[in-house]
């Protein structure tokens, strides 16, 4: 049985020219970055090359690049950095009601500590409203974290708008763009973010490497403690073969990004439509538009997301309900509640999301079987009644 993989807002399998890139890293130029001598200083430039092509690719200056251990460590970095450093100016941070938990549980930590969150709501489409941030402002206010687009419904927030409001009265912007980079343009001064997360599994990668874009002047404590690694700002020996595959990975998304988005989201919308117009009382979830190339988000009324993943993955077919970090929660989604979605209507939805090496013939598949495992599971259901 063929298998049809649709959970690349999940991960990514690694490209094979990063793996290839990668290699010599663990067994010819295995140096320590740190050592002076010829073996260290050759896995130094591959970390700074690295270093050059992620800062090319958000517009960046290198030095202005942290490498990390992916996405979640440079989320709690950056909240918690900026807290301690700026909380003797406030102790005030606006977040939004939809952020991924590598954002709010560092943020309901902070409450616990005596900081003040604020936590934006958004509309039917999953926007957070740049006019309700300003409004949130106090004079307290330090720090704004809101994502750049979502990871569950994939909708692309208003992230320039709501820097040009931080930039006007001096507070620190950072934006969650684990999802974003690599697959649509992202470049730090349009945005006008001071700090931006990324993870390179997410665009095709290896896992356990990632970066904090930190920009110069702005005020973030370091988060480890050890060495002086990444000029003080990161304690802990490279992790070089990552990063290099990071640095590699990035490369190829800015010269393969706009014929991905533009094939993706032709994908993308004939299965939105495919699936809708097959199956009665289903409809997407966020915005139908303004929202990720490869993101297609949709729920099933009368029946758990959860009994479609398994049915599916019968036929070879791999999507999810949403985040993969909560894929063993019992509990329905808070970014579907947040847009207004009934509780059981949240556990009725399923994500789609493409990538580089899906197939047209995958995307008619899922909409010839999954309308007949609908059907199958609605019949089974009390809450069902054809009409």
């Amino acid at each position: 049985m063929e298998r049809i993989y649709l959970d690349y807002a999940a991960t990514t399998p690694c490209d094979p020219q990063v793996l290839k890139a990668m290699e010599p890293y663990f067994t010819e130029k295995f140096g320590n970055p740190s050592s002076i001598h010829s073996f260290g200083q050759e896995a130094k430039k591959g970390i700074e090359d690295a270093r050059q092509n992620l800062s090319d690719f958000l517009g960046a200056k290198p030095e202005e690049i942290v490498f990390t251990s992916g996405g979640t460590e440079s989320n709690n970095f950056a909240i918690f950095g900026a807290a301690s450093a700026l909380e003797k100016k406030g102790n005030h941070i606006i977040t939004s009601v939809i952020e991924h938990h590598a954002i709010t549980e560092p943020c309901k930590a902070l409450e616990k500590r005596g900081f003040s969150v604020t936590y934006v709501k958004v509309d039917k489409n999953g926007l957070v409203d740049p006019c309700d941030v300003k409004k949130a402002i106090t004079d307290k206010t330090i720090l704004i974290s809101i994502m750049h687009a979502n990871n569950e419904i994939g909708v692309i927030e208003p992230i320039a708008e709501i820097g040009k409001i931080a930039k006007e009265r001096g507070i620190v912007l950072h934006t969650d763009a684990v999802q974003t980079v690599g697959h649509i343009p992202v470049n730090v001064n349009e945005l006008s973010v001071d700090c931006l997360s990324l993870s390179a599994h997410k665009f095709y990668g290896p896992k356990g490497v990632g970066a904090l874009y930190i920009r110069k002047g702005t005020r973030v404590n370091r988060f480890l403690l050890g060495g002086d690694q990444e000029k003080g700002r990161r304690a802990s020996t490279h992790n070089v073969s990552g990063i290099v595959g990071m640095g590699k990975a990035i490369e190829l998304a800015g010269d393969k990004m706009k014929e991905e988005a533009d094939f993706q989201s032709g994908l993308r919308d004939k299965l939105i439509k495919g699936l809708t117009e097959k199956i009665d009382r289903s409809y997407l979830n966020g915005h139908p538009a303004r929202r990720l190339p490869n993101n297609a988000n949709i729920s099933f009324e009368y029946i758990e997301g959860e009994s479609i993943l398994l049915n599916l993955d019968m036929l070879g077919i791999a999507a999810s309900t949403g985040s993969a970090c909560t894929s063993s929660s019992l509990e329905p989604s808070h970014v579907l509640l947040a847009i207004g979605l009934r509780p059981e209507n949240a556990h009725g939805s399923v994500r789609l999301t493409l990538g580089r090496w899906t197939k047209q013939k995958d995307v008619d598949y899922v909409i010839e079987v999954l309308p007949g495992i609908v059907d199958k599971l609605r019949q089974m259901s009390p809450l069902y009644e054809k009409k």
